[in-house]
């Protein structure tokens, strides 16, 4: 469950007060999700859905992922449409905290990930990459290399004994990472959160990407290890080579890694795996007794990167 502030009619009713988009016809939270709280809106006009950014979200940051949505919708990449209000502005507030409003993508998550959904995820990412590496808007990744090793030290200070080996485990790969990094790789704007909840799809087609608020410049080739991570393998059956395979030729239909990239995806995808094991360790480690969300265990990429580590060849 991931409704983290509550509105009632009239809350929504006056905050749309400064918008043109139709009457309220009716409104329900969305459970998906545990970063922000989302409603989906039914207007007079059209479906809309209303974010509240919660603490995660740096309210500095958010003109570059209005832009960068914007930016993509132009190029006709389906993803949703920041919509301003009478004033001219995307970003509102609503109970002391900074809101959007954006419009709705039909379509679906997936509940399994088949090879013929991979391609599509690969050339959505040759497709996104295309647009945005020649964009003059730039945003650090406020979760790189250093990040992790901030994060992870948070977590080895907690003294959880029952992650002791996590700990090691990561401790050694941190070591390993930072000296072996790549430094000088094709970069554009990455997503950096394609999970299956953030990609839509209707009859097998991808309907729309949402949820851009770990977006970032970085590697191109980063990217590509996370997809990888997250749409590759499976919590019970490891490594799914046709999903790879279909990934992969979806992306070099439109796209390409040069040498360097190739040489480096090894490295890559273990830091991905790195990324967001580290990530899950945290927030199972402090996850707040009362707390509506459930963390997701960190055990499953801690296998992918265990993976990662034996099979240090694969095709690209």
């Amino acid at each position: 469950m991931a409704v983290f502030t509550k509105l009632t009619k009239d809350d929504i009713e006056n905050f749309l007060k400064g918008y043109s988009i139709g009457s309220l016809i009716s409104f329900e939270g969305i459970m998906e999700g545990i970063e922000n709280t989302n409603y989906k809106i039914i207007t007079t006009s059209h479906n809309y859905i209303l974010t509240i950014f919660e603490k995660r979200v740096n309210p500095n940051e958010l003109p570059f992922f209005m832009n960068l949505q914007r930016n993509l919708v132009t190029h006709g990449f389906d993803c949703p449409l920041p919509i301003d209000n009478n004033e001219g502005s995307a970003i509102n507030n609503i109970h002391g905290k900074s809101a959007v409003i954006i419009s709705f993508l039909e379509g679906k998550q997936l509940q399994s990930a088949l090879p013929k959904h991979c391609k599509e995820v690969g050339t959505m990412i040759a497709r996104f990459t295309n647009i945005t590496k020649s964009s003059k808007e730039k945003r650090e990744n406020s979760l790189s290399l250093e990040a992790w090793e901030s994060i992870f030290e948070k977590c080895k200070k907690s003294g959880e004994a029952s992650y002791d080996e996590y700990f090691k485990f990561l401790e050694e790969e941190l070591i390993f990472l930072k000296n072996n990094w790549p430094h000088k790789l094709p970069k554009a704007i990455i997503h950096a959160d394609l999970f299956q909840d953030n990609v839509f799809f209707i009859d097998n087609k991808i309907s729309g990407v949402i949820d851009f608020y770990f977006s970032c410049e970085d590697f191109i080739a980063y990217e590509l290890a996370l997809a990888i991570n997250a749409w590759c393998f499976d919590l019970h059956n490891g490594f799914k080579s046709t999903n790879y395979d279909s990934l992969i030729e979806g992306f070099n239909e439109h796209s390409s890694l040069n040498i360097d990239e190739l040489n480096a995806m090894n490295i890559l995808l273990r830091g991905a795996a790195v990324r967001i094991l580290v990530t899950r360790l945290h927030d199972k480690i402090f996850h707040p007794k009362d707390a509506l969300v459930i963390p997701k265990d960190p055990k499953e990429y801690l296998d992918i990167l265990k993976w990662h580590q034996k099979n240090t060849e694969i095709n690209i």
